[in-house]
């Protein structure tokens, strides 16, 4: 692994030289943390390169946001990582807040990125959205940092994945207090993803964009996917039964298969209506990667 920063980008580069290795740029949720895609790394270090990067205000990187800030100036996070690395061209898999600032770059940067994956993201302000973040910041707000982390897991997986993981949890809360970025940083990230809107532009985007989704994620309502995925010229939709918002943590083995399939070029029979297969009832898999869980 080598690694470096870039205006205050802490980012990661997995895999070796980039010769006869295309590379992909994994950009986080909310959370910011680059370590939130160790359940893919496995997966995605057989094909490709790999570049993991902490979010300006977050994690390794600078922990200072320009004002104002906006979903833009996240997608351009992105091509300044791709730059330092002498990169003309990724493909780019973005979780929630990292999947908008790529549909960011591929508006802006046309030219700079292959394939684009978008994990339960959202192309204008929903109201459901809208509500969970208000609940968060007046836990952030009235209550505390600790209160935030605390019910955090509650908006990114199912209620039987939380209770089988607990001590994980449990154990992951004091990291995630103790790295927890300025309130501010977070209040301005958070407006930033609710201010978000480029519905309007969606056809413009010509890049190949799988869009992912879980059908029980309650922080994103999976109609904000299919409306990506029916108004985006060129995407397909897949959508997973079971796993919450954070479905890359809690079920990664179909998402990681899904995921280099599209980026290898290999695309859905039948982008609109494709679902994983289900688990068995009563048998929900867990994460067995050692992955830190802050995500949105």
């Amino acid at each position: 692994m080598n690694g470096g920063t870039v205006d205050g980008l802490y980012y990661e580069v997995h895999g070796g030289p980039a010769a006869g290795r295309e590379t992909v740029i994994l950009s986080a949720g909310l959370g910011g943390s680059g370590a939130f895609w160790a359940p893919q790394m496995e997966a995605l270090l057989g094909r490709f390169r790999v570049v993991l990067y902490d979010h300006r205000g977050t994690g390794r990187s600078v922990r200072a946001l320009p004002s104002p800030y906006a979903v833009r100036d996240m997608g351009q996070d992105i091509v300044r990582v791709a730059d330092a690395l002498g990169l003309e061209r990724v493909h780019v898999v973005g979780h929630a807040a990292g999947g908008n600032a790529g549909l960011a770059m591929a508006l802006d940067h046309p030219e700079r990125i292959g394939r684009l994956v978008v994990v339960n993201g959202w192309s204008r302000p929903d109201p459901h959205i809208k509500r969970c973040f208000d609940t968060r910041l007046a836990l952030l707000n009235n209550t505390g940092v600790a209160a935030y982390v605390h019910a955090q897991p509650i908006f990114l997986y199912p209620a039987d994945w939380l209770s089988a993981n607990h001590a994980r949890l449990e154990a992951e809360e004091v990291h995630h207090v103790q790295g927890f970025p300025d309130p501010d940083v977070m209040r301005a990230r958070i407006q930033a993803l609710l201010d978000f809107d480029i519905d309007a532009d969606l056809e413009r985007i010509a890049c190949p964009v799988l869009v992912s989704a879980s059908a029980d994620d309650m922080l994103v309502p999976p109609a904000c996917s299919r409306r990506l995925a029916e108004r985006l010229p060129n995407a397909e939709l897949d959508v997973a039964p079971w796993g919450g918002h954070g479905f890359t943590v809690t079920a990664p083995e179909a998402f990681n298969a899904r995921v280099v399939r599209f980026l290898e070029g290999a695309g859905a029979a039948n982008p609109l209506n494709r679902f994983a297969t289900p688990p068995p009832e009563g048998e929900h898999p867990t994460s067995r990667a050692s992955a830190s869980t802050k995500g949105d």
